[in-house]
């Protein structure tokens, strides 16, 4: 164990607040939010309508006091809508740049696969490099900046799938899930929270959340575990179910979403527990199945490509 500075006791503090006041039921989505928060990364919520997911995303922005955007996906949004766009400003006589909801520290994509995939494409840059070029020219975004992006079941009416280039580039991906019944009727009972959620305060600050990212940047990560994680991965290539499995781009990520794990459980180092924890929702959504296998789930079957590697004794 290692000593608990005051980002880490701040951010404990706003998960244990969050996961008994305004999300129960949510502690796992909200944790995984975080995760991808601290490592830098962006998060995809898969579920059907109506459990949560947009209100989460909310609560976690008022309670990090960050800046927040929101984007309505349809079939006809343009990528403009996202980006901005330039207008002429006739008293000045040139162009003037409007940013779009995209300039936000954190941004909603609210049903995603729901947006034409040229618009879909629009945030890739946005998601790997943290910035957008617009009619050549290039503007940084806020830091931190994240992606919290909803999608129904593809079966639904008028979604369209995301490429894989786009779902390699959501560090996590994780649904919600129905509440337990009894919380579930109490929510039936008392209604949401939407107005509740007014009397949020940020709890913690921009440094706090910086401070917290150069401290999960520097927890040791053994040569046993890069190991292991390389092993998850090749197994996940070499599975006779899967086309390509999780990509080297997955596995830094599965690697920085353990440091976060750690950093969570109050620990300096990883062990091999926190990298079993996150490599489902790390490297689930990477796998492209067989066109065989494509019926099967692909947490399920990364569970069992777990299960196939052998776990270090650190």
């Amino acid at each position: 164990m290692t000593s608990n500075p005051a980002h880490r006791a701040k951010l404990l503090h706003l998960l244990e607040q969050l996961s008994h006041k305004y999300l129960q039921g949510k502690n796992r989505a909200l944790k995984m939010a975080i995760i991808a928060l601290l490592s830098e990364g962006h998060l995809l919520l898969e579920d059907i309508p109506g459990l949560g997911k947009t209100t989460l995303a909310l609560v976690l922005a008022k309670a990090l006091g960050l800046s927040f955007g929101r984007i309505q996906c349809t079939s006809d949004l343009l990528p403009s809508d996202i980006t901005g766009l330039s207008i002429f400003d006739r008293e000045k006589s040139h162009f003037r740049f409007i940013e779009g909801p995209i300039f936000s520290h954190i941004l909603l994509a609210d049903e995603i696969n729901r947006a034409m995939p040229k618009t879909q494409s629009a945030m890739l840059e946005a998601m790997e490099e943290g910035k957008v070029t617009i009619e050549g020219k290039t503007y940084p975004l806020p830091t931190p900046f994240m992606v919290i992006a909803t999608q129904n079941p593809v079966e639904q009416i008028g979604t369209y799938p995301l490429p894989e280039s786009q779902m390699d580039r959501f560090l996590i991906t994780t649904g919600i899930g129905y509440p337990p019944e009894e919380l579930e009727k109490s929510i039936i009972l008392h209604g949401g929270i939407r107005r509740k959620m007014m009397e949020i305060e940020p709890m913690v600050s921009l440094e706090d959340i910086e401070e917290a990212r150069h401290a999960v940047a520097a927890i040791h990560l053994s040569e046993k575990l890069v190991d292991y994680i390389f092993k998850i991965c090749q197994a996940s290539r070499e599975h006779p179910f899967t086309l390509s499995g999780i990509s080297t781009r997955g596995a830094i990520n599965m690697a920085s979403a353990a440091r976060s794990v750690a950093y969570l459980e109050k620990r300096d180092y990883v062990i091999p527990e926190d990298v079993k924890y996150i490599a489902t929702p790390v490297g689930a959504h990477r796998l492209i199945m067989r066109q065989e296998h494509e019926s099967l789930n692909k947490q399920e079957v990364l569970q069992s490509i777990l299960q196939s590697v052998p776990v270090p004794i650190v």
